[in-house]
């Protein structure tokens, strides 16, 4: 989906797909595609009308597409993670993917799922790094004894332990309407938002606990810190997540 105009704003996309006679010619760019240097298929949304979106199954082979460098990211390194490139790439009738012009409707169908599980996985790291720092301050010690025992330990810990907890109740919640399907759009996006902004807000306050050796990568810590900051991002950003919120609320 994500092109280099077009991140959040999915109707800024303009790969194109035009139709001749028995086939679809491609014509346009990716950035931020996982999986994307070894996939021998890709599904691509492009442009098939003015207003009308369609998806598409790409042989990894078919000539004209290509497959950029590798992004530099700043965590989650051991992802693959890069650029797609079409140019004049000839995709059989048959490869298109669904309806033909409806291809942002489907999009947005599978949308929640994807947040969903955006949102376990800022749980689970937000669980991961309270773990390791109740562990770590039980064995830290300062001033004759463990830092678990300052208070200020104790609340700070209190705090993350408490709000996952919460989240974990409401994301539970949200599971049981996707699999009876039954989640909205709105209600996967406070998830999305609601969880990955506390994945954000518990590793911090986690790295914060372990001192300076927070701060070294041979700590997990550190790179879980690195690896959080972009899930605030992809799948949706915060602010679009909250806008999709707001809109539902002043909706008439």
């Amino acid at each position: 989906m994500t092109e280099p105009g077009a991140g959040s704003d999915l109707r800024g996309i303009r790969t194109t797909a035009v139709r001749e006679a028995d086939h679809w010619v491609l014509n346009g760019s990716k950035t931020f595609i996982t999986g994307s240097a070894r996939a021998d298929v890709v599904v691509t949304v492009a442009r098939s009308a003015e207003r009308e979106f369609s998806l598409f199954l790409v042989d990894g082979k078919a000539p004209g597409f290509t497959r950029g460098r590798a992004l530099d990211k700043l965590g989650q390194r051991a992802e693959d993670v890069s650029e797609l490139f079409f140019e004049d790439v000839h995709v059989p009738a048959e490869n298109l993917l669904g309806t033909e012009g409806a291809g942002f409707g489907h999009l947005m169908e599978r949308l929640p799922k994807e947040r969903m599980s955006i949102a376990y996985y800022g749980l689970a790291a937000a669980e991961a790094a309270l773990d390791w720092t109740v562990a770590y301050t039980k064995e830290r010690r300062a001033f004759g004894k463990p830092i678990a025992q300052f208070q200020h330990t104790t609340f700070a810990l209190a705090e993350p332990a408490t709000e996952i907890d919460v989240t974990r109740a409401y994301l539970d919640r949200a599971v049981l309407a996707l699999n009876e399907g039954e989640l909205t759009a709105v209600d996967a996006a406070k998830a999305k938002w609601w969880a990955t902004e506390l994945q954000n807000r518990v590793v911090t306050r986690c790295l914060q606990l372990h001192g300076g050796y927070g701060y070294m990568r041979e700590y997990p810590i550190a790179r879980a810190f690195i690896d959080a900051r972009v899930t605030t991002i992809y799948g949706g950003t915060t602010e679009i997540m909250k806008s999709i919120v707001g809109r539902d609320l002043v909706r008439d």
